[in-house]
């Protein structure tokens, strides 16, 4: 297409997963890099602003604050240096800055208000259009939302790479020593940036991948399912001990991730004494979903008060 409309020299790049984006040549390594560092600093500007919101006292400030740290991050990776080190420290004190404009917020907690786990297909969880922004209608039933980030599924991917070279009798290969520095490297780069939220975050700490696995094994163990339904049964197994009043699925219309969940959900709830899990489906199509909301709210405030 390109051709045929004149631009003959244009210089493509084709970058792919499958090769580690190989295709983009000597930008590859610090690419990769530095898309792990935004993820990862996305991550924590989501959580910041959803354990704001519920609680501001000025509607408007935390979404003023997301997105005065969002603009920061950008700007930072934009014009710092790919050099790890000095990215790095230049991406920490971006989110210094973030850290302390969510905390000049004039919040009120409210220990009434239930906490709500959110899990699901990835984009659909994570994009509040296609969601029809579920998460800010539940904020007005009075809740507060603990979303599933987006790089458990990294950590996923990295912990499958060494169990399919565990089963192939290959953990002591290159390609497996290869693997494990990318690991260590992706995990030292998280310890730096989560540890400027430690305080903020206490209590809401997210899991290790493997400890999400092994909340999944009594129902889906990973060696037998693969892919979001192994991660979304083992997180809301997770979330309920962390105190969360009702798990809530958020899918696409016909995801076969979602369709194996709601068939465990029921048994995951008696487990858990009764917590309220919920499939909400998405296809573009117009729905209720402020009534179902509110009802499901109903379940559980009665649940957070039964558990106490």
């Amino acid at each position: 297409m390109l051709d045929t409309n004149g631009y003959e020299a244009v210089q493509i790049l084709s970058p792919s997963s499958k090769n580690s984006y190989g295709g983009l040549g000597e930008m590859a390594k610090p690419f990769l890099r530095s898309a792990w560092r935004a993820l990862l600093c996305a991550d924590l500007l989501e959580k910041s602003l959803l354990m704001h919101r519920p609680y501001e006292q000025s509607p408007g400030d935390a979404e003023g604050a997301y997105e005065e740290g969002l603009a920061d991050l950008c700007r930072t990776i934009e014009t710092t240096t790919v050099e790890p080190a000095a990215q790095l420290d230049a991406i920490e004190q971006s989110m210094i800055r973030a850290r302390d404009r969510f905390r000049k917020l004039n919040t009120r907690r409210d220990r009434e208000q239930p906490l709500i786990g959110i899990v699901g297909e990835i984009f659909c969880r994570l994009n509040t259009f296609s969601n029809e922004n579920l998460i800010g209608s539940l904020e007005q039933y009075g809740a507060e939302a603990w979303l599933s980030d987006i790089v458990e599924w990294v950590w996923y991917t990295n912990s499958e790479v060494f169990r399919k070279l565990r089963l192939e009798n290959r953990l002591w290969t290159l390609e497996a020593l290869g693997s494990w520095v990318r690991q260590r490297v992706q995990k030292r780069d998280e310890d730096r940036l989560v540890a400027v939220f430690k305080d903020d975050f206490a209590g809401r700490e997210e899991p290790d991948i493997y400890e999400v696995l092994e909340c999944a094994r009594p129902y889906l163990p990973r060696e037998g399912a693969f892919g979001e339904m192994v991660l979304n049964v083992g997180k809301a197994v997770y979330l309920a001990k962390k105190g969360a009043a009702g798990i809530i699925d958020i899918s696409p219309f016909t995801c076969m991730n979602g369709i194996v969940c709601e068939a465990i959900y029921p048994q995951l709830s008696r487990d858990l004494g009764g917590i309220p899990i919920r499939n909400f489906y998405f296809d573009g199509t117009q729905s209720d979903l402020d009534r179902d909301l509110g009802v499901y709210m109903e379940l559980a405030r009665s649940y957070k008060k039964r558990r106490g």
